[in-house]
């Protein structure tokens, strides 16, 4: 490798404005096609139309006025939701958790719209719950009312929906419709799905012998009048009423002869959590696709209901313990008293960026700046260097922060780091990593396999090359979270858009800021080694980070893609590295072997390169392994409602603080211990792959990046610990529980 040619740091920046002009084009395909980014925004952009497409649901508005839009004639509307496999949404009483899909309609004067028609649920389990829901395709009928004398050629109706939908996780979503139908002319093209939904909605049956009844602790259900083809089924039992039963609870049914034929009878759980005591119960059962619906009377004394929460109850605990004690909802063990302000911000943002420098994801790059800078012995020209090296970093923080935030604020659930989310970025920083370790190791030199005029446009252009230098770090660093730097990006997310990038450029310049004082200070130039035969072997030596950089890419890449993508990442590289030395032969030799190594890369890329950037399944990356389980939303209130204290790791593969602070402190034998005493549930948080519930998680705490480390106590606000931990700070923290 020559030094006064490194053209690598172009290369890189090359790669790091395609990548994101590839995320960029992506993100903004997939919203203009879907109204939300991958299983993220909770609000979607208002749809010029009838439909509006997430990555779950495909959601639209059909009408049905088989005889035209006229008074006393049928006119009816409907939300239909169709369901990618295994995600559902809810029914007017969503079980134990979720929320009922919400129709508000803007109808014209004089039109009014009914209750939805609700087609009769099924019974969704989910882990220790049970939810009432709707999977594959559900329509929502709803009627319209049209006054005497309605004059007009259409009929223009807009619909703002709202629904929940949910598999493990679960994605806030809404939507605005507008549809326009003929007011003189049939709109029957969507018939069969509404009758569809007619057919599933419960049919209405007297209350006749049915009744229901409460004895302590149970919910004795008697009903009457059911048709004889349901006698001796087991039925499906669902209440309108939510909060009364225990949807996930053991109960019994039976069959029982009475004085006008057979009674259906049950007996469920009244609910720890009820809040309602109904005088009349509207109660639906079902058996495959026939259901009915019963309005019973309730004869009995309800117990005492349950105070109303209006948040969960660790939560609220922790609001009500914040009110006491006079602090804010959210504590940190660097600052418990008042919010993070603009300036403080810039400041953590500022420290935070010179602290990048000395993290493992850095290091590399930053070797190779050094044994470059050693070269440079003119004043002017390091202070010009440095200089265009710092505008690089800056400038490369506004660039990503800009992107960040336009995603962000186009509904994408995303967060500090978010490229490494990609197993297409993370192969490519794969690919550059290797290149640069065999150019380093002396496999091979670009001049001897670039064009001469290409290979000398660095050896033109220093300034140029410390510029792209600088946002080849940065592209390095940005996965990357400082101590300082977690608080700063959390907060820097609720500004305006100035204050927020001026956050962005702080990191950047804190970043630079030790290279740029660097160039400026003749004495540190003179307490450089002199070039020499030590600069040969430093170089050398420099390889191996960079291949150890690739191991840990390929490892990241596994956990997105599974071994299949690993592995043939792995292969492809030495392909990569064959058709590269190839090229360094002479004669006959180098055009029969580049030849034959191009073209089985090619084939190779064809034949397994797919695996590279296929994504396993959605589900959780990290799996319970020993104390350690897998964070799951809700997970934490419901242990925290138990009594129990929590520790929460949020944490990534890319992400190399994170691993150097499960190796250094999440496993020492003093700190297991120590939780272990006090009982605390761990939990950890993958955020390898893109996950919103992660993310909405994080945003909650003021955080947009891992790691982030929180210790949940029963009645007490959670505390975030610093990025970098110490095996001090976190049983200082522990000893408090």
């Amino acid at each position: 490798m020559n030094f006064k040619r490194p053209l690598l740091a172009p290369l890189f920046a090359a790669f790091f404005i395609a990548a994101c002009a590839l995320y960029t084009g992506a993100s903004a395909q997939n919203l203009q096609n879907n109204g939300l980014g991958a299983g993220s925004a909770s609000v979607i952009a208002p749809a010029k139309g009838p439909v509006v497409t997430t990555e779950q649901v495909r959601a639209e508005l059909l009408a049905w006025a088989p005889e035209g839009v006229e008074a006393g004639k049928p006119v009816w509307v409907g939300l239909q939701l169709a369901h990618q496999p295994e995600w559902h949404t809810y029914w007017k009483n969503s079980g134990d958790s979720g929320l009922p899909t919400l129709l508000q309609w803007q109808l014209p004067g004089g039109i009014t719209a009914g209750e939805i028609a609700w087609p009769a649920p099924k019974k969704i389990p989910v882990g220790t719950l049970a939810n009432y829901g709707y999977e594959n395709t559900v329509l929502l009928p709803v009627p319209l009312t049209v006054p005497q004398g309605f004059a007009g050629a259409q009929l223009d109706i807009g619909l703002k929906a709202s629904w929940l939908v949910c598999r493990k996780e679960c994605i806030p979503q809404e939507g605005d419709f507008t549809l326009r139908i003929p007011v003189k002319s049939s709109t029957a093209t969507s018939g069969a799905a509404f009758q569809a939904a007619f057919d599933a909605a419960p049919r209405p049956l007297p209350p006749g012998a049915s009744q229901v009844e409460v004895s302590g602790k149970t919910l004795k259900v008697t009903l009457g009048g059911l048709p004889a083809a349901l006698q001796g089924k087991t039925l499906a039992f669902f209440p309108e009423t939510g909060s009364v039963i225990e949807p996930a609870g053991a109960w019994q049914q039976a069959w029982q002869p009475g004085p006008q034929g057979a009674l259906w009878t049950a007996q469920l759980p009244l609910s720890a959590q009820r809040t309602e005591s109904p005088a009349l119960m509207p109660l639906v059962v079902s058996f495959h696709d026939a259901a009915y619906r019963i309005e019973a009377p309730v004869k009995g004394s309800w117990p005492p209901v349950a105070a109303v929460a209006a948040l969960p109850p660790a939560l609220e605990a922790a609001l009500k313990a914040n009110a006491a004690a006079g602090a804010t909802p959210l504590q940190t063990r660097t600052s418990t008293t008042t919010p993070v302000g603009l300036l403080a911000a810039l400041l953590g943002a500022l420290l935070g960026g010179m602290v990048l420098n000395l993290m493992p994801c850095v290091f590399p790059v930053l070797a190779i700046k050094v044994v470059g800078f050693v070269q440079v012995k003119d004043q002017a020209t390091r202070v010009r260097t440095g200089l265009a090296y710092s505008a690089g970093v800056v400038l490369s923080f506004l660039a990503l922060g800009a992107l960040f935030l336009g995603l962000r604020a186009a509904g994408e659930q995303l967060g500090w780091g978010f490229q490494l989310q990609s197993p297409a970025v993370v192969a490519g920083l794969a690919v550059l990593f290797t290149l640069l370790g065999l150019n380093l190791a002396g496999l091979f030199e670009f001049g001897s396999i670039l064009p001469g005029r290409v290979a000398n446009l660095q050896a033109k252009n220093p300034t140029v090359n410390a510029f792209l230098s600088g946002v080849l770090v940065t592209a390095i660093a940005s996965p990357c979270t400082a101590p300082f730097m977690g608080a700063s990006l959390g907060y820097a997310l609720g500004l305006p858009a100035a204050q927020a990038l001026a956050v962005f450029a702080a990191i950047g310049l804190g970043m630079a800021l030790p290279y740029l004082a660097a160039s400026a200070i003749p004495a540190v130039a003179r307490a450089l080694p002199r070039p020499g035969a030590w600069m040969l072997t430093f170089k050398q030596l420099m390889a191996f980070p960079m291949f150890a950089t690739v191991a840990w890419l390929v490892w990241v890449l596994g956990q997105q893609s599974g071994i299949d993508g690993a592995g043939a990442l792995l292969a492809l590289l030495v392909l990569m590295a064959l058709t590269l030395w190839a090229f360094t032969l002479r004669g006959t030799s180098r055009t029969a072997i580049a030849t034959f190594s191009i073209a089985l890369g090619a084939l190779a890329l064809w034949a397994i390169g797919p695996n590279v950037i296929k994504p396993l399944d959605a589900a959780p990356i990290t799996a319970a392994s020993g104390r350690w389980q897998a964070w799951e939303p809700g997970r934490v209130d419901q242990l925290t409602a138990q009594g129990q204290s929590v520790f929460v790791d949020f944490t990534a593969a890319w992400c190399v603080t994170c691993q150097y602070n499960k190796k250094t402190t999440l496993t020492n034998a003093e700190v297991l211990a120590d939780m272990e005493a006090k009982k605390v549930a761990l939990l950890r948080a993958d955020w390898t792959r893109r996950d919103p519930a992660v993310t909405a998680a994080l945003s909650q705490l003021g955080r947009s990046g891992v790691p982030v480390y929180v210790i949940y106590k029963p009645g007490r606000a959670p505390v975030v610990l610093s990025e970098v931990l110490s095996v001090a700070d976190v049983r200082a923290e522990l000893a408090k529980l």
